[in-house]
């Protein structure tokens, strides 16, 4: 299985937003690892603790506190050249987005928009990749795992946003972008799990907070399933993805990212309950929330990532669970956050 090229990597200017969330701050320590230099762009972390802080990311990366919202600012932020683009900036949660649709439109359509509009003045580009969500599919709950040619959809704020946000990264890419000869993709990655998240309504942040308090976390959809893959597979998908827009021309522009292809579906309870025994915490009890709105079913097909990139997932679903885990108990037992992402990232390009 492929894991990202030193090689590549070494010596690229790459912009990368969002690099202050979650998967941003893996982000960012990855590619220092790899020898790219890194200039982030997002707004300051939303939530204390947070990755960026307990890892000090901002020693990592040129930092820039930007609202995505505000083109002058971004315009402002884009003087220097890049070589590769990897947009991870987001509003990312799914009940954020229901209590405030409009603030979430405008981060993930308008600050993608303002992105892709400064960057049209840069002429050094190799690529530019998108992330967008598993969630961009119009999901009728028949229980099949959506490919990457599937109609875009979306019945609730978070899902319409990034499916919209790949209509206008296409809309970028054509009239623009393919043009200048500089690819323009969109990853549509699964639901991701992994040590350093403290976002509000996230699933195993909710485990660890209750764990913590000595409380059972709530859960409203013990019986959903979603395509579950630690942030470790998720962005090396992406680096091998990035990699191959800018050295082959013939690489598909949307790809999916989730699961190795031949899985088995894995439930949101079922997954909590590996959860709370790795944390030695209490079961965790059902609070149904007969108002929601969300897909009882959700899975991605992942095997043209296979076929085009020679990538898959690593980690099955008791392995990412597992190794998130360990995470949180040895960074509550005092050890350095960036260390343990570090140590993380050795064991897995390593093949561990």
């Amino acid at each position: 299985m492929r894991t990202p090229d030193p090689s590549f990597w070494a010596g690229k200017r790459v912009l990368l937003t969002g690099h202050t969330g979650f998967k941003g701050s893996w982000a960012a320590i990855w590619l220092h690892r790899l020898g790219a230099q890194v200039t982030g762009l997002a707004l300051a972390p939303d939530q204390a603790p947070s990755l960026f802080d307990l890892a000090s990311v901002d020693h990592l990366v040129a930092s820039r506190i930007v609202d995505l919202r505000d083109q002058a600012a971004v315009d402002a932020s884009l003087a220097e050249p890049f070589d590769i683009v990897l947009h991870l900036a987001a509003q990312p949660i799914v009940r954020t987005a229901i209590e405030d649709p409009v603030s979430t439109f405008a981060t993930n359509l308008m600050g993608l928009a303002h992105l892709l509009q400064g960057l049209r003045r840069q002429d050094s580009l190799q690529a530019i990749l998108v992330v967008t969500s598993d969630k961009v599919y119009a999901n009728a709950d028949q229980g099949r795992a959506f490919c990457e040619a599937d109609a875009l959809g979306g019945k609730d704020p978070y899902s319409a946003s990034k499916a919209a946000a790949e209509i206008v990264a296409a809309s970028f890419a054509r009239s623009y972008f393919n043009n200048a000869g500089v690819p323009l993709a969109t990853a549509r990655g699964g639901n991701v799990i992994g040590g350093g998240d403290f976002s509000r309504d996230r699933l195993v942040a909710d485990i660890v907070r209750a764990a913590a308090g000595g409380e059972a976390v709530a859960l409203r959809h013990p019986e959903a399933t979603r395509p579950w893959q630690h942030v470790l597979d998720c962005l090396a998908g992406y680096l091998v993805y990035a990699e191959a827009l800018a050295l082959r021309a013939d690489t598909p522009r949307a790809l999916n990212f989730g699961p190795a292809p031949g899985g088995p579906e894995v439930s949101v309870g079922e997954l909590a309950s590996l959860a709370v025994e790795a944390l030695g915490a209490k079961p965790w009890r059902h609070e149904p929330d007969p108002h929601s709105i969300e897909a009882k079913t959700l899975a991605v097909d992942a095997s043209a990532a296979r076929r085009v990139l020679g990538f898959e997932s690593r980690l099955d679903a008791p392995g990412a669970v597992a190794l998130t885990m360990e995470w949180y108990r040895r960074q509550g037992a005092g050890e350095d956050a960036l260390r343990l992402c570090e140590a993380q990232i050795a064991a897995y390009e390593g093949g561990r």
